[in-house]
């Protein structure tokens, strides 16, 4: 099955906890784990105010040249992603629907990490995973595209921001990009992003790291950041973690 010749657009999101939260409570999250904004990456009395362990991060990137031309670089002698079914690490999903990176960048986060133990039976999530893990790449994106709960949980979690969302003409890039860092159920940290080839195994992290740990950030934000600091880029971007909920 071929990409679509006509492209479904959203309403970009904001990368907020009050918008992640609604969206992912929306689609089936239990409200046992949330969102929390990082303050810092490396002030431990910032990091200090987020619960462990912490499941994956959320991050909002610039889409800067030098990243763009790393991420080129990386991709261009990749084959298209064949992965499928319970054998997989991941379960990974190529982005189709315009703007739709914050809401695939959501699940990503929690179809794979420890929080997939955290979604209700039956939920919106529960069926597109279903109906998602044995289907190949373009099948599986049509899963997201004709999945009208999943697009109206994405609408009203985009009126929540604190900025108007701006009415959507087109999938242009905004300058800035969701990134998606999870610690995978196989103990790896994985960087999930729907423009890419597909699912980018970082390595592995030990049983007491988590997607915030010191050596998930150098394998990935933090490898992202260096990257942009040698060429004197753009170091903006914002990034929740996901982590259990306080009560």
């Amino acid at each position: 099955m071929p990409p679509p010749t006509k492209q479904k657009l959203f309403t970009v999101l904001e990368n907020n906890p009050q918008v992640m939260n609604h969206l992912a409570q929306s689609l089936g999250l239990d409200d046992n784990l949330s969102f929390y904004d990082v303050y810092s990456l490396t002030d431990p009395d910032l990091l200090a105010f987020i619960p462990r362990p912490v499941f994956a991060l959320l991050v909002i990137i610039p889409l800067t040249p030098t990243w763009h031309e790393t991420r080129t670089t990386e991709d261009k002698d990749k084959p298209e992603y064949e992965g499928k079914g319970d054998n997989e690490p991941v379960i990974w999903f190529k982005q189709t629907i315009g703007n739709a990176c914050g809401s695939i960048g959501l699940v990503h986060c929690l179809l794979n990490s420890e929080a997939s133990k955290h979604i209700r039976p039956l939920s919106t999530l529960s069926q597109i995973r279903e109906e998602a893990l044995p289907k190949p790449i373009w099948e599986r994106a049509k899963v997201l595209e004709d999945s009208e709960e999943f697009e109206k949980a994405h609408a009203q979690a985009a009126k929540l921001g604190d900025t108007a969302a701006p009415t959507p003409v087109s999938d242009e890039h905004t300058g800035q990009h969701f990134v998606a860092f999870v610690k995978g159920r196989d103990g790896h940290l994985w960087e999930l992003e729907g423009s890419r080839k597909g699912p980018l195994d970082r390595g592995a992290l030990g049983d007491d790291e988590d997607a915030l740990s010191p050596a998930a950030l150098e394998k990935g934000i933090g490898r992202l950041m260096r990257i942009e600091s040698e060429k004197g880029g753009d170091l903006r971007f914002s990034a929740i973690a996901l982590a259990p909920s306080l009560k």
